[in-house]
């Protein structure tokens, strides 16, 4: 009897543990589809849409007929289905392979990694540049390496979440001042006197404001309190200043801006990549500590070939960049004229203010129906009560299609109560 209960042992237990298995599994369930039903409840469920075409001010949406106009993407010249980018994509595929196989510093760095890293360094006027993965890996990888627990570290309390992130990785003492707040920024700084290094560090342009920062009074708290500054480029690289290097060189900071981590993803041919630029020491110190450099594969050679002809382009002449100013004009005056609430100062980013997730939600599938591509943002993407339709510029619109979504917003407005 011993025997038969002893050899049932084993089998009753893998029963009793596959039950608890089970079971846990269970729970995981009914939290996750409670807290999933209570985001569809919210009105700020994220559907994805499913585009069948390049990227561009046109493109071809699943489930949608004909043409689509795209008013939505980072695309903000327009390169990403560039002919020149793409062909020079495709050279590189065929020359250096599909990747790398290899993080940088064990197989993984080619020719045109260090050729993009000194070209970058040249357009930003700056000693050297490190690329990542994203701009996301390159703001979680900066901190942690550059601050220690006698530094400090000042955010922008509506700095982007891969900053916010980021920052959360580093032992530094951490401040978080007022959106803008120049009186707010000057009081952190002045209790943060007593630290080693204080880091101010702020997004150049609000991504879901589009507001662009003061960096020539950041600057100026900075050189009072011997603070050091890192500007996060992601919507500003390509298209903001005379040659397009961004707010820095919009505002005249260029000398006073001491990091800038930027993108590859947006502007610069839209397809994936990020960087870190500024001081050569701080540039070697990543690339011996920053753990999403150490231990991510190198960019495929295509996205390397993509941005670098990208960069050609934009180098060349600043005519693309330029014309941006004035078809973001023609969008938010009209808008304006219309009677909607446009947040931001003259940037390509033009969030139309709605308040409700619902509405915002509703009033950009009806202009999807009207054949204009717009999404709706809300919590927790943005404050609750903010929620916005996010509107983006780009070179490549012609006049014809921002009137079109101009009328198109007017109709659907008025349809659903946000316009008289």
């Amino acid at each position: 009897m011993w025997c038969s209960r002893l050899l049932s042992y084993p089998l009753s237990q893998g029963r009793c543990s596959s039950y608890r298995a089970r079971s846990a599994l269970a729970q995981l369930s009914r939290g996750l589809e409670a807290e999933l039903e209570s985001i569809r409840g919210a009105g700020t469920w994220k559907s994805e849409r499913v585009i069948t075409s390049k990227q561009g001010p046109h493109i071809h949406v699943e489930g949608s007929r004909g043409e689509i106009l795209n008013f939505c993407a980072n695309n903000y010249l327009g390169l990403s289905s560039h002919p020149e980018v793409i062909r020079s994509g495709l050279e590189a595929l065929e020359k250096f392979g599909a990747g790398l196989s290899s993080v940088r510093f064990i197989c993984g760095t080619q020719t045109i990694h260090k050729n993009l890293e000194e070209k970058i360094s040249r357009f930003h006027q700056r000693e050297d540049t490190i690329l990542y993965a994203s701009c996301f890996d390159a703001n979680a990888g900066i901190f942690e390496a550059l601050l220690t627990p006698e530094d400090a570290v000042l955010s922008d309390e509506l700095n982007h979440a891969s900053i916010i992130d980021g920052i959360r990785l580093c032992k530094a003492s951490k401040y978080r001042y007022k959106h803008m707040d120049m009186q707010d920024l000057e009081a952190k700084l002045q209790d943060a006197q007593k630290h080693r290094l204080r880091l101010v560090v702020t997004d150049g342009v609000f991504s879901m404001d589009g507001d662009i920062a003061p960096l020539k009074e950041i600057c100026s708290l900075a050189q009072k309190y011997q603070a050091l500054v890192f500007i996060d480029e992601c919507h500003a690289t390509g298209f903001l200043g005379p040659n397009g290097r961004g707010t820095d060189e919009l505002l005249g900071v260029m000398d006073q801006v001491n990091i800038v981590n930027s993108t590859l993803g947006k502007a610069l041919g839209g397809a994936a990549g990020g960087y870190t630029t500024g001081p050569k020491a701080l540039i070697d110190l990543l690339r011996q500590r920053s753990r999403p450099y150490l231990f991510s594969n190198s960019l495929p050679p295509a996205v390397v070939g993509c941005a670098s002809k990208a960069l050609d382009l934009l180098m060349e002449s600043n005519a693309i960049a330029q014309s941006m100013v004035a078809k973001t004009r023609r969008f938010r005056s009209k808008m304006a004229a219309a009677g909607f609430s446009i947040s931001g100062n003259d940037h390509p980013i033009c969030p139309v203010m709605l308040g409700e997730a619902r509405l915002a939600s509703m009033m950009a599938d009806d202009m999807l129906e009207r054949g204009i591509y717009v999404i709706g943002f809300s919590y927790p993407v943005v404050p609750k009560g903010k929620a916005r339709i996010r509107v983006q510029i780009s070179a490549v619109h012609s006049e014809d299609d921002i009137d079109c979504c101009v009328e198109a917003f007017t109709e659907v407005g008025r349809k659903h109560g946000a316009l008289p």
